[in-house]
């Protein structure tokens, strides 16, 4: 069963000394697990917030069909790291064994600090930082790839898709918001590009705010230098600005191409754009449009939600479920909420049968799922669509980019 509860900032000081208190030793009540799940859900993040809460909403009655009893509460960050923090006290108070999140870096970092303190577990569903599992904390694991991973797995994807369609790009440039992950993902670049052997020239790297009204300076600057391939970090509501400076200036690379970022995928940028998303790339972890669990979660989805495409959000809201069925399985073979027995179940995790790409779910030393792939996947008629690997794929790529006018 699911409990929508917002929990305020005002409520959230009300025994806030209790947070540092010794951590919390529950035998397992009922066999229901009682899941906190911290997603931006309003805020500058809203739009992927609200995208991993709709498979959260889905989530219950799947895990229900599977064999497990679990409670979720749905607490709202509201795209702010100090919200994170308190709002994490605030639910390990009111009794939450497990929390998941929480999307942005820095705020799954400052409720890392939390459930480290309470030894509280934390499973991670969207965060690529590489510092959240390098820090040593016992208390977290992360089921998405870091940021160097990302970058990695995103460039190959590049080499993959240039000798599928026989294309050639001569020089590239790199496009990335000025933000903790867009930083990150410049300096996996900085250290990944070299050594991947791609035959391009990179002939630029541009940094740019995300809060900007437009993007009408960078994307000059690109366009002087004219590359085939633009890649590019970016979010929904910048996205949408480069590719509306990229028309406005008439700029007409062979193909835009994120090793690994948000934007492209969402409704925003679908309903901002029309017909002008399509036939831009992205190479990310992706939902197997082929496995089993997928379509299962799938019809749950649609159930949950009629107004919202899957298509759309099985990014975002299959890694939500897959954090959520990582924190039950865990509590089904640990048969109870203390902390720290459930943690250690929690790093014993085995699931095959699972969403997202890649093979079984599990951790190492670190806390880190090793095994999670990556596809390319393509906006046609304005739906995020895998053509990379073959083994997955649902079309096939579409390159060059087609010319911005005349689309329809």
């Amino acid at each position: 069963m699911t409990q929508s509860t917002r929990l305020s900032r005002r409520t959230v000081m009300v025994g806030a000394a209790a947070a540092f208190a010794a951590p919390a030793i529950v035998k397992a009540q009922g066999q229901t697990l009682k899941i906190g799940s911290l997603l931006p859900r309003s805020g500058f993040f809203a739009q992927a917030g609200q995208s991993m809460h709709r498979g959260a909403l889905a989530a219950p009655e799947l895990l229900a069909q599977l064999g497990y009893r679990v409670e979720i509460v749905h607490i709202d960050t509201e795209s702010n790291a100090d919200v994170a923090r308190t709002q994490a006290e605030r639910a390990i108070n009111e009794g939450c064994h497990v929390l998941t999140g929480a999307f942005d870096s820095g705020h799954t970092l400052a409720i890392a600090q939390v459930t480290e303190q309470r030894q509280i577990p934390f499973v991670v569903n969207v965060a690529a930082a590489p510092q959240i599992t390098e820090q040593g904390y016992k208390f977290l694991v992360r089921n998405f790839q870091t940021g160097g991973q990302l970058v990695t797995n995103g460039l190959r994807l590049i080499k993959d898709v240039m000798d599928a369609k026989s294309i050639k790009f001569d020089k590239a440039v790199f496009l990335h918001a000025n933000d903790t992950f867009g930083t990150a993902q410049r300096n996996a670049m900085d250290a990944i590009w070299p050594r991947v052997g791609l035959p391009i020239e990179l002939v630029d790297k541009i940094a740019y705010d995300p809060r900007a009204q437009d993007l009408s300076v960078e994307v000059t600057r690109i366009r002087s230098l004219n590359p085939d391939l633009v890649m590019c970090v970016t979010r929904a509501s910048d996205a949408i600005k480069m590719v509306r400076d990229m028309v406005r200036q008439r700029f007409q690379p062979k193909a835009i191409i994120s090793p690994g970022s948000p934007g492209f995928y969402d409704e925003e940028f679908y309903q901002a754009l029309g017909p002008l998303a399509d036939f831009v790339m992205f190479g990310l972890p992706w939902a197997n449009p082929k496995a089993t669990m997928t379509q299962a979660f799938e019809r749950a989805f649609v159930k949950a939600n009629p107004n919202n495409r899957f298509a759309v959000d099985s990014f975002n809201a299959g890694f939500t479920f897959e954090g959520l069925l990582i924190a039950a399985d865990a509590f089904k073979r640990a048969g109870t909420t203390s902390g720290p027995q459930l943690m250690e179940a929690v790093r014993a995790t085995n699931i095959t049968d699972h969403v997202m790409i890649g093979g079984p779910i599990t951790f190492d030393a670190k806390g880190q799922n090793p095994n999670i792939g990556s596809a390319l996947v393509q906006n046609i008629r304005r739906t995020a669509t895998v053509v990379l690997p073959k083994d997955v794929a649902l079309a096939e790529p579409v390159l060059p980019l087609p010319a911005w006018q005349g689309r329809s």
